[in-house]
C-alpha cells in the first residue's frame, strides 16, 4: 500500500490537490493520503497532518515572524521523517515548497511536483533547486515539458487541470434568460480579478471602459464575474460609483464568460478559462510603479498573458500599467466588436489555445505517474 504525502499552502493548491487526491483514491484504492492543506483535500479523504495556515506569519513582525518559520520548518523536516512515505507530492506555492522539497529530499523521500515554479516567466536560476531537490515534475503548461527537458529534468505534461473545471459547452440561451439578458443583446463581462489589490486597481478602470462602451451603444449590458475571495462590501463601493448598471454573479466566472460577447480581464489565470469557453477578451493589468519596476529585471517572457504564452503570439491584446486605462480599453474592445473578421480570428485562435492544452484529466493522467513510478 503506497503512502502519499500531500503539500500545498494556498486555496487554489488546496483544490488541484483535492482533485489530484481523489483520482490517487480512484486508481488505487488501497492508497493512504496524508498532507498540508485545506477544506477540499480534507473533504477529498487526505488525512490532514497540519492545515494550510496554522504557520501563517501575517500580521507577525520581528522575533514573532522568525520564530514561526523556523517551527514551521522543523516540523516539515520531523514530518518527513516521521514515516517512510513512498512519495512526497508538492503542489504549486514554489515560495514556499522549494523550501520544504529540500527537507523532503535530505530524508531520502521520492519528491514530485505538480503544477510546477514558472521558471519561463522569471526566477530562471530556481530550476538548479529543482533538479537538486524534484525527482519528478508534473507540469501543466505544454511548452514547459520542453524547458525541463532541456535542462535534464524528469518531466510529464499532465495537461491544464481548468479543463476539468469549465465545460466543454454551455447553453448561451439559456445561460442569458438566467442573468436577464436577452439573446441579441451585447453583454460585455468584467472580470477584475480574484485578489482584493487587483479589484481595487483594476475595477475603477473596467468601468470607466464600460461607460464609454455604453455611451457608444446604450443598449450594451453589463455583467461582472464576483470572485470567491472577493467580498461584497469591496465591489459595491466601487459598482455604486458606476453610471451604467452592471449584473453581479458571484461564484459562476465561466458562465458569465459564456453569455458574453466580450471580456475585459485581468491578467491571470481566468485568460485560459476564458480561452476554453471561448469568448474573445481584452487583458489588463496594473500594480505600483516600484513593483512593476522590479518586476521588469526578472520578468523573462515577451507576454504576461496565459493565452498568449500557450499560443506563442499575440492571440489577445495586453494592457499594462500605464496601457492600461479606461480609454485604452475601450478602444481595444470597440477594435474587437466592431471588426466581424478579427472577432471571429480571435475565437479561432483561442479554440487552438484551448487544443494546446491538451484533453481533460490532468488530475488522472498526475496520479497514474505517481503511483507508476512509486511502483516500479
Amino acid at each position: 500500500m503506497a503512502r502519499i504525502l500531500i503539500v500545498t499552502g494556498e486555496a487554489s493548491g488546496d483544490l488541484h490537490g483535492a482533485n489530484l487526491a481523489k483520482a490517487l483514491m480512484a486508481k488505487d484504492p488501497q492508497v493512504s493520503l496524508a498532507g498540508i492543506g485545506g477544506a477540499a483535500m480534507e473533504a477529498a479523504g487526505v488525512q490532514l497532518v497540519c492545515k494550510m495556515g496554522q504557520f501563517d506569519v501575517m500580521g507577525m513582525v520581528g522575533p514573532l515572524a522568525l520564530l514561526s518559520i523556523f517551527r514551521r520548518f522543523f516540523f516539515m523536516r520531523r514530518l518527513f521523517k516521521s514515516e517512510p512515505w513512498d512519495a512526497v507530492i508538492f503542489v504549486d506555492n514554489p515560495g514556499l515548497n522549494l523550501r520544504y522539497a529540500y527537507f523532503a529530499k535530505s530524508a531520502g523521500l521520492r519528491v514530485f511536483y505538480y503544477i510546477a515554479p514558472q521558471i519561463w516567466a522569471w526566477g530562471a536560476w530556481r530550476m538548479y533547486w529543482i533538479k537538486k531537490r524534484v525527482d519528478q515534475v508534473l507540469v501543466i503548461l505544454p511548452f514547459e515539458k520542453a524547458l525541463y527537458d532541456e535542462a535534464g529534468m524528469r518531466c510529464t505534461f499532465v495537461g491544464h487541470p481548468i479543463l476539468d473545471a469549465v465545460d466543454a459547452s454551455y447553453d448561451r440561451t439559456a445561460l442569458r434568460a438566467r442573468f436577464g439578458f436577452s439573446h441579441d443583446e451585447r453583454v460585455i463581462a468584467l472580470l477584475p480579478g480574484s485578489r482584493t489589490h487587483e479589484v481595487h486597481t483594476l475595477l475603477p478602470i473596467l468601468i470607466a471602459a464600460a461607460e464609454k462602451l455604453a455611451h457608444r451603444e446604450a443598449k450594451t449590458k453589463f455583467i461582472l464575474a464576483q470572485a470567491p475571495t472577493i467580498q461584497d462590501n469591496l465591489l459595491q463601493p466601487l459598482l455604486r460609483q458606476s453610471s451604467v448598471p452592471v449584473t453581479l454573479v458571484k461564484g459562476q466566472a465561466s458562465e458569465v464568460m459564456a453569455v458574453a460577447d466580450l471580456l475585459l480581464v485581468a491578467s491571470g489565470t481566468a485568460t485560459l478559462q476564458a480561452a476554453v469557453v471561448g469568448t474573445p477578451m481584452v487583458l489588463c493589468y496594473r500594480t505600483t510603479a516600484w513593483e512593476f519596476w522590479i518586476a521588469s529585471f526578472f520578468i523573462r517572457v515577451k507576454w504576461i498573458g496565459l493565452v498568449n504564452l500557450v499560443a506563442g503570439r499575440s492571440v489577445v491584446p495586453e494592457l499594462l500599467q500605464d496601457e492600461a486605462t479606461g480609454q485604452r480599453l475601450y478602444e481595444e474592445a470597440l477594435g474587437i466588436l466592431e471588426d466581424p473578421t478579427a472577432y471571429v480570428e480571435m475565437k479561432r485562435s483561442l479554440a487552438q489555445v484551448r487544443d494546446a492544452l491538451g484533453a481533460p484529466g490532468a488530475s488522472t493522467r498526475a496520479a497514474e505517474k505517481v503511483l507508476e513510478v512509486c511502483r516500479a
